[in-house]
This record gives C-alpha cells, structure tokens and sequence, in this order.
C-alpha cells in the first residue's frame, strides 16, 4: 500500500494582508494611510520569507503589497501636506 499525497501550495495570509493593507492604505487619511502602508511593506517581507518555504507560494503576490506600501507611503505623505497647507 503506497500512496503519495501531494499538497498544493497555498498562499501565506501574510501575502494576502499585505495586498489587502496596502489598497486600504489609499481608501483613508493620511495617518492611517501611513499605518496601512507600513502594515503592507511588513506584511510582505513577511510573506516574501514564507513564499521561500515549497509549500507556500505568494512571493510575487507579497512583493506587490511592498511596492503598493510603498508607493502608500508616498500617496499618504502627499495627503498630510494637503492638510497642512490649505489651497
């Protein structure tokens, strides 16, 4: 009796969070912007670190949340100074 199981890989939620933050973090204000951009870059290093492991897949889908949280990052500093600086 051999049988040979093969999983598939699956997503990290990491990966998944770190998409996730970094869309939100152009849906609100600047702070929170900055929080949710600062959640996805970490969220995504963390997935880039899972997706090394066979079982994991998802280190493109992570690296999209570090750029959407750093490109978050800008769009947040652009909201502050928005704020500070009334037109």
């Amino acid at each position: 009796m051999n049988s040979s199981t093969s999983s598939k890989a699956a997503f990290s939620i990491p990966s998944i969070l770190s998409v996730g933050a970094a869309i939100f973090s152009f849906k609100v204000g600047a702070f929170f912007g900055l929080v949710f951009a600062g959640m996805a870059i970490i969220f995504g290093v963390i997935g880039v670190l899972l997706a090394l492991a066979p079982s994991r897949r998802g280190g493109l889908f992570s690296l999209f949340g570090v750029a959407g949280g750093l490109i978050g990052i800008i769009a947040a500093v652009i909201k502050a100074i928005q704020w500070l600086i009334p037109g």
